[in-house]
């Protein structure tokens, strides 16, 4: 059976068709090479009609669709179709319009603490009217402070905003980090976010409190992230003198800022990983907007020693020790520096007893939580240390920065109930001075070396090393961020200006570097850093259970009573004529001994009494210009005598 085509005839026989096959690859091959060479091949006629039928097609469909689906038009529309057709495909090769790029928007940050000073660590972050607190410490009293408990951040400014704070982000537990927490917490209700050690730490004050009832705690860890309003904050792991403590980066609309929080690079420590260096650089390759770096050790150069040194200064000590008793003063925060004390202690068959309300708070949370690895049977209760042989036992203590009312301070003082020290003690204070500390930790030396003690502290021995970065390693973390603004913190102005130096050597401009103090509020753009206007900031005092009851003017008349004493002036008038029924009477504190200044206190009371009677004489009945009248003549008298100028206190009483 043949089957037949418009053009040629084929048989059916399948061995033919398949050499017809083979002849029809062949002419494909040779029209192939002939495409391929650019010589023109001849259509057939059936091929050219099927084109012309096809094109009309296209034609057609191409015009229904110009004219959304209508019926064939006329020649006459088609032409008008075939011009909008051409129309709109010159429309469509117009270049499209790009939409202009989004501009970013503004972060702001204010400092209530932290800068020009050492502690009370405070700062808010704001974008978009979001806002998140960073950290929220404390500081100690200076020498000036007389009678002061603890220094706190003024927070009006968080009781101003507090509808738009979304949490508190702590970057580790030391008190200037979260000491203002309780006191924070009794005016405002805010979800707080740390790590385990630093939550723990936190729970722990809280409880103090009876605040832990209704804060919620946020237990993280490094890595992790929370999202804060706008903003989204990762803590990134960093070394420091507490385990877990963490930087920050701030992932918001305006870019990514980096606070290092209290950090130092420690490639061997003694527990824990090292700080996570990698992730810094990862964020300095993504772009990071601003830098806050800690300033502490700004003016130190090259590299804070790895806290394993101390390990090995405590062996040499614990072994020259072997018959004397061992009394170490630390940071009760530092964790890791009790761990290589137990170490030593267990090595050398000691006991380890703890002295000081934070060191045994401190050290019954870390034992809690797994951060002390504590042999069986080491720890004992400081009750028990005379039951052991003193060359037996160690005794770690507070009071490194000389406290008043630390544990130290009271040894050397032999003010302790529990602990008499004396010849056969070997005293090792494990501890910087904290810049403004250092008189009062030479007293307590002083005293200890009287007592017949021996005494090693930083500056003998390689007793203690800082939990913060020295100059290198803050050019490192710089190179590596790559900010395009740098803010240094947490520091004096020495050493937030040193810092800035830092900065400029390695080509940071100085329109991009800002050095603040409390109450500064700084807004970031891409385009710009500038300052805003500042905020209330400042310090308050806590005195006993008093907060914010004690300011710069009772601080003033406290120094003035301390310097130079108080004259009380009592006396009665008589309510009709003002003239004296009684006194005056003088009563003299801190000023002289009456007994062996009749003289003069006879003189101050003539003196007073003329005054008296010159007011009632000139008819002045008025309380404040009759006491103001004393003080300045019974002033004028002592200056003259003494060339002193004790405070003045007159009390009248009207009969």
């Amino acid at each position: 059976m043949i089957s037949e085509t418009k053009n040629d005839k084929r048989p059916a026989d399948e061995s033919l068709s398949v050499q017809n096959d083979g002849a029809k690859k062949q002419a494909n091959r040779g029209r192939y090479q002939k495409i391929k060479s650019g010589s023109s091949i001849p259509r057939a006629a059936g091929s050219a009609k099927k084109s012309s039928e096809r094109l009309k097609e296209i034609s057609e469909s191409v015009s229904n669709v110009t004219n959304q689906g209508g019926a064939s038009k006329t020649s006459k529309s088609q032409g008008k179709t075939r011009k909008t057709y051409k129309s709109a495909k010159k429309q469509t090769r117009k270049r499209p319009q790009t939409k202009p790029a989004e501009v970013k928007p503004s972060i702001k940050i204010a400092f209530l603490g932290g800068l020009n000073e050492i502690g009370k660590n405070i700062t808010i972050f704001e974008c978009n009217g979001d806002m998140f607190i960073l950290d929220c410490g404390m500081a100690f009293p200076d020498g000036e402070m007389l009678g002061v408990d603890l220094v706190l951040p003024d927070f009006t400014y968080v009781e101003e905003n507090i509808d738009r704070i979304k949490g508190i982000v702590i970057t580790h537990g030391h008190e200037d980090h979260i000491g203002g927490l309780p006191f924070l917490l009794k005016k405002v209700n805010l979800p707080i976010y740390g790590t385990a050690l630093t939550i723990g730490l936190v729970e722990n004050k809280l409880k103090e409190h009876n605040l832990l009832y209704k804060t919620k705690l946020n237990e993280m860890k490094a890595g992790q992230s929370v999202k804060l309003g706008c903003m989204t904050v990762e803590l990134i792991r960093v070394n420091h003198s507490i385990p877990d403590a963490v930087g920050v980066a701030i992932h918001s609309p305006a870019g990514t800022i980096v606070h290092t929080g209290d950090f130092k690079i420690d490639c061997t420590p003694t527990a824990g990983e090292m700080i996570d260096i990698n992730r810094f650089a990862e964020l300095g390759d993504e772009g990071v907007l601003a830098l806050l770096a800690d300033s502490t050790n700004a003016e130190r150069p090259g590299y804070t020693m790895t806290e394993r040194r101390v390990g090995a200064s405590f062996d040499s000590l614990f072994k020259d020790a072997e018959n004397q008793r061992i009394i170490i003063a630390t940071f009760a925060s530092n964790i890791n520096r009790v761990q290589q004390i137990i170490n030593c202690a267990h090595k050398y068959g000691r006991k380890v007893a703890f002295s000081g309300r934070s060191m045994v708070n401190y050290m019954t949370v870390a034992m809690e939580l797994g951060y002390l690895d504590v042999p069986d049977g080491v720890i004992i209760d400081i009750d028990l240390l005379d039951k052991y042989p003193a060359e037996k036992v160690v005794l770690v203590t507070t009071g490194s920065q000389g406290e008043p009312m630390s544990a130290l301070y009271r040894m050397a003082y032999s003010d302790h109930r529990k602990v008499e020290v004396g010849p056969g003690d070997v005293i090792i204070i494990s501890a910087n001075p904290i810049p403004g500390n250092e008189k009062t930790v030479g007293s307590v030396v002083d005293e200890l070396l009287k007592l017949g003690c021996k005494v090693i502290y930083e500056s003998m021995y390689e007793v203690h090393v800082s939990g913060h970065a020295c100059q290198e390693e803050l050019k490192l973390i710089q190179g590596i961020t790559k900010p395009k603004y740098f803010i240094p913190v947490h520091g004096e102005q020495k050493h937030l200006r040193k810092h800035a130096e830092l900065a400029y050597q390695m080509g940071m401009e100085h329109k991009n570097v800002f050095i603040g103090d409390i109450g500064n509020v700084i807004e970031i753009n891409e385009n710009y850093l500038k300052q805003l206007e500042s905020v209330k900031s400042g310090k308050v005092f806590v005195d006993g259970l008093g907060v914010g009851d004690v300011g710069s003017i009772v601080l003033r008349d406290r120094k003035h009573l301390g310097q130079d004493g108080l004259i009380i002036v009592v006396a009665s008038l008589d309510s009709y004529d003002g003239h004296i029924i009684s006194g005056p009477d003088i009563v003299s504190r801190g000023f002289v001994y009456v007994r062996e200044s009749e003289v003069l206190i006879e003189e101050v009371k003539q003196t007073a009494a003329d005054a008296l009677e010159d007011c009632a004489f000139d008819n002045v009945h008025d309380w404040n210009t009759i006491k103001n009248k004393i003080k300045d003549d019974v002033s004028h008298l002592i200056y003259s005598k003494t060339r002193r100028t004790p405070m003045i206190l007159p009390i009248i009483m009207e009969v």
